[in-house]
């Protein structure tokens, strides 16, 4: 077995590494232009999507924007001579160009007075181990997106989650969970960011549901509603996933969603999607929030009668077979994420 010299495994362990680091590369380009003995190293990345190529240089030479690397052959090794006009001067140079994955491209390149062919040698070697971190480059930014379309899909359907200790105290929180907080009147930020609902019944049943969290890591998730208009409750489980907060005083995790529009909002909006009338369109809501049609008629000052002929006709413009059926195109429809 071949045992990898020092001088490899200075260079290809943070070539590696590199894609984690901020900015990106930085030891590698050190080490690189260290070992290389050159004045400047570089790497130029061009990411789909993204406004502008992106240079990362350690030294104070870099290519010039108006050089052709776009042009290069793939895994080839260029000069300057070849890239620049006859007598154009400037620093010698060696890059090379390199492919990765889901279309990124990279130019990886040494500048300096004393270039020659040993430099050109040395990027031809790490070309093969430099694909495979643009590989993991392309595998990071397509997971980041998918992670990005997630969640913009959980903010424009007001869901966030906090993470609580045994106190009821926030040891983390996403970022739509923290806009919650700062507007919500159901719920908020206390002293000592102990995380407390406006009514104090509700703050003794979340504080008992955490503490038995705190005992029970097995117990069954339980839900709370924290508010009718604007419509908000929240999911109170056992923590399971310790790396998601990153920090053992975590002991249950509270999901939360909150309707960012009032009821009478949620009609005019129902009115519009299923051409209902505004009084169809006030026991729709009614009805998707769970109330039979007894309770539904009480609230809007119907007779029974009445609340069921509305909503016959209710089932008959948005396409519901009965009041499951309703609550289902309704809640989980385009209105979740108004």
């Amino acid at each position: 077995m071949r045992i990898p010299n020092i001088g490899e495994v200075e260079l290809l362990v943070p070539l590696q590494e590199g894609v984690f680091e901020q900015p990106m590369w930085g030891t590698f380009l050190r080490r690189l232009r260290r070992v290389a003995g050159v004045d400047s190293a570089m790497i130029r990345l061009s990411i789909p999507g993204a406004r502008d190529e992106i240079d990362l240089v350690e030294g104070k030479m870099r290519a010039s924007a108006d050089l052709p690397l776009a042009d290069l052959r793939e895994g080839r090794v260029y000069s300057a001579d070849e890239l620049s006009e006859p007598g154009a001067g400037g620093p010698d140079m060696r890059v090379i160009r390199l492919a990765g994955a889901e279309g990124i491209e990279a130019w990886m390149a040494l500048l300096g007075d004393d270039i020659d062919a040993e430099h050109s040698r040395l990027l031809t070697a790490l070309a093969p181990y430099f694909r495979v971190a643009l590989r993991v480059l392309a595998s990071m930014e397509r997971e980041k997106a998918r992670a990005s379309l997630s969640a913009d899909a959980l903010a424009r359907m007001n869901f966030g989650w906090v993470a609580l200790d045994e106190r009821c105290r926030i040891v983390e929180c996403d970022p739509q969970a923290d806009r919650f907080l700062s507007r919500s009147g159901a719920l908020r930020r206390g002293p000592y960011d102990r995380l407390t609902p406006s009514s104090p019944e509700l703050d003794r049943q979340l504080t008992a549901l955490v503490r038995e969290c705190a005992a029970d890591r097995h117990l069954r998730p339980r839900a709370i509603n924290l508010s009718r208009d604007p419509w908000v409750e929240v999911l109170v489980s056992p923590v399971h996933l310790d790396t998601l907060v990153g920090d053992s005083r975590a002991v249950a995790m509270l999901y939360l969603r909150g309707d960012r529009s009032s009821s009478a909002d949620r009609h005019e909006q129902l009115a519009d999607l299923f051409d209902l009338t505004p009084a169809e369109a006030r026991l729709a809501w009614s009805l998707s929030q769970g109330l039979s049609i007894a309770e539904a008629a009480e609230q809007h000052g119907l007779t029974i009668e009445t609340a069921r002929y509305y909503s016959k006709k209710i089932y008959a413009k948005t396409g519901a077979r009965g009041q499951v059926d309703l609550v289902r195109n309704i809640l989980t429809g385009v209105l979740a994420l108004a």
